[in-house]
């Protein structure tokens, strides 16, 4: 494997990275907050003072970071990529960012004869941890092509959907789809709660049929118990609504049910709950119902059934 660089060692990052070592890559890692990399270096990374390092380092250099100006500044900032990026390097940015930025940033990189493949991800802190997240992809044959012994240690399904920008369109898809996922289960979970069903056995009983997927097998739980310990942040997912409605805007696609979905998670990100997991939708859907009516008691005056 290539000399490969790593960039952006949060949640997702640093599993992702971890398993880069575990595949044997020689990895020079470095994160914009410092102090992220100590479990890294114990396996064996190098770390990097800069992106420009990293680059210098590195033949392949991977992104993982939270939005579209973050990227910029880590390819194009002070001390940035560019910088230190030797010709004929490759750059994979698996962070979630807009299509039309990726092209863009695809040009310029190429004005510094280093090639881009966007790569961002899905599959949550759980698949980055055990190496098997979805990777939509996107650029030409003969970069993803070499981008993907990378892309096989970090994931399981790995799919090229185009030229460059066509992973960021792929996941702005997922994300919509997932929006009514995480909208449905928590509207059916509350809907049975309310109706004085045991949602446990709702749940196992919903599983048996069409109605299962991956949201009612792994977040259900927190939908009942009304907690939701970080997974997938609720901020994250309403930064990649934003990219989707973004690109519907742009191809003149109307999407109602992510519209709604942005909505209901301004509002909890308004009420301080941006950094729990997505499930926390099922929130939104507790707050607009109202508590089950308690069965009422006949009075004396009340001569019962005639």
């Amino acid at each position: 494997m290539e000399r490969i660089g790593f960039i952006g060692l949060g949640t997702m990052g640093a599993s992702m990275a971890a398993n880069l070592l575990r595949a044997g890559a020689p990895l020079a890692v470095w994160n914009r907050t410092q102090g992220r990399a100590a479990a890294l270096l114990e396996q064996g990374a190098i770390e990097a003072g800069s992106a420009a390092e990293v680059a210098a380092r590195s033949d392949v250099i991977v992104i993982c970071v939270s939005d579209t100006p973050d990227v910029e500044a880590v390819l194009f900032g002070r001390d940035g990529l560019v910088g230190g990026a030797r010709r004929g390097s490759l750059v994979v940015d698996c962070s979630t960012i807009s299509p039309v930025a990726t092209r863009q940033f695809g040009i310029r990189l190429a004005e510094h004869g280093v090639a881009m493949v966007d790569a961002p991800v899905s599959g949550g802190s759980e698949g980055a941890r055990l190496g098997t997240l979805t990777i939509f992809v996107g650029g030409t044959e003969r970069d993803v092509q070499r981008a993907e012994p990378v892309l096989e240690a970090i994931g399981k399904t790995i799919t090229h959907l185009g030229v460059l920008g066509s992973g960021q369109a792929a996941k702005a898809v997922n994300q919509v789809v997932i929006a009514g996922a995480y909208l449905g289960v928590a509207e059916g979970i509350v809907l049975g709660i309310n109706a004085g069903l045991d949602p446990r056995r709702l749940v196992k009983a919903l599983s048996g049929g069409s109605a299962q997927s991956w949201v009612m097998a792994n977040r259900s739980g927190n939908m009942i118990d009304d907690q939701y310990p970080p997974g997938f942040r609720l901020a994250l997912h309403r930064k990649d609504l934003g990219i989707a409605l973004e690109l519907a805007k742009e191809r003149h696609v109307g999407l109602p049910l992510a519209s709604l979905t942005v909505d209901l998670e301004d509002g909890l990100i308004g009420g301080g709950h941006g950094d729990e997991d997505m499930s926390v939708l099922a929130r939104a859907i507790r707050d607009l119902a109202e508590p089950p009516a308690a069965p009422s008691e006949p009075s004396d005056a009340d001569p019962g059934p005639v």
